[in-house]
């Protein structure tokens, strides 16, 4: 069997270039120590299966030592993870996004760490070789993955500062910190990770409006207490629970339902670039989603629209080939498809910016993206002042 050290190196060599620290910090910290047992893992494209150290060695440490993410639990520990079959509510992260948000964070020795979310424990390893583990205070939600975590990171020899908690509260006894570091997706940056980081502080995290795409966020803390920062590339992480959308209804449960037509291909939104999701998700706050599987008429295409924060107000608009309009199923009575499509030709009329042009401000009064700079803010949910992108 291929040892531990050659899967490392050769995991190194796939995500070349990599930062010289972080390179070492992956062979100080070796990934198995903080995988469990029995898991899921895609390899290879294919949907996620279980795989299991004792029934399958070789296919463990394959996938284990792979640019993959691995995952951990399902629907919050409610569901046996051999099931293969929920929602993924914890893993340790595919190696090659984690190595990414190290260097945008950029750890010194001596730098004190604010992690939100521990999850298996592998990127406070990897911290605790970079800073220092008596710099690093990890928070963890769920108090299973958080004990599971306190072992992982006890036999591999590392002991940062662990908390049981919510992860949007930081922790102010153990700030100001020089790095925040969230790995868990993030609608909203709570404003408590800026006011216990120092001016000159780093904040990473994946921003993750679920309009489509989702987004790497670094932002830099200034002495005003307002943050300012871009979106570097694109990372997508499963949500913190206290930023989760809210479930939406089936369209049998609600009499308050419309059908409506619309000249708009659907599959104008749907392939519309990155730069396009981060406009329409600023300005309307809807997420989406869609789907080729044909239904009972067909061949159709379908996406879906609704409000993170309230399960009433959600639309799907269907494409069917040869067809001059397209239906629309709208319930509630807020017209959220004619949002996303007047935000989509806002966008247009913008130059179709990609997402590099955006960034992100973050101050006691809440949030905004901007258009290349934060004196052209994005008019939306987000912004609560004059909003007028130019």
């Amino acid at each position: 069997m291929i040892s531990a050290l050659n899967r490392t190196e050769a995991l190194i060599r796939e995500l070349a270039p990599l930062d010289r620290r972080i390179a070492d910090a992956m062979r100080a910290v070796p990934r198995h120590l903080f995988v469990p047992p029995v898991a899921l893992a895609s390899l290879d494209g294919e949907d996620a299966r279980v795989i299991d150290r004792e029934a399958d060695p070789e296919d463990w440490w394959d996938a284990v030592y792979a640019d993959i993410p691995v995952i951990t639990q399902l629907d919050d520990g409610a569901t046996d993870i051999r099931t293969a079959s929920g929602n993924s509510t914890s893993s340790c992260s595919a190696p090659g996004i984690v190595a990414r948000f190290l260097e945008l964070l950029d750890p010194e020795p001596g730098t004190r760490v604010l992690e939100i979310g521990t999850g298996t424990g592998w990127t406070a390893a990897l911290l605790c070789h970079l800073a220092g583990e008596t710099n690093v205070t990890s928070v963890e939600v769920d108090p299973v993955v958080a004990e599971q975590a306190a072992k992982n990171l006890s036999e591999a020899g590392f002991q940062p500062h662990l908390i049981v908690g919510d992860g949007a509260q930081g922790c102010p006894a153990r700030g100001p910190f020089d790095r925040v570091h969230v790995t868990c997706g993030i609608r909203t940056v709570p404003y408590t990770w800026i006011e216990q980081a120092r001016p000159g502080a780093v904040l990473v995290a994946p921003y993750s409006p679920r309009f489509k795409t989702d987004f790497q966020l670094r932002l830099v803390v200034t002495p005003s207490g307002v943050a300012h920062g871009r979106f570097p590339d694109l990372a997508s992480y499963m949500m913190m629970r206290s930023q989760r959308s809210v479930p939406g209804r089936q369209p049998g449960e609600t009499e308050n339902k419309h059908h409506l037509t619309t000249r708009i291909d659907p599959r104008t939104i749907t392939c519309a670039p990155a730069g396009a999701d981060l406009a329409i998700g600023a300005i309307t706050g809807l997420t989406a989603h869609d789907s080729d599987e044909p239904d009972e008429d067909g061949e159709c295409h379908r996406i879906w629209v609704s409000d993170p924060r309230d399960p009433d107000a959600w639309a799907v608009a269907i494409w069917r080939p040869d067809s001059d309009e397209y239906q629309v199923f709208q319930v509630g009575d807020r017209p959220v498809w004619e949002e996303v499509t007047d935000a989509y030709f806002r966008w247009v009329g913008w130059g179709e910016p990609d997402y590099d042009r955006f960034g992100m401000t973050v101050s006691p009064e809440g949030q905004c993206v901007w258009l290349d700079r934060p004196e052209h803010p994005v008019p939306g949910l987000s912004f609560t002042g004059d909003s007028s992108a130019q």
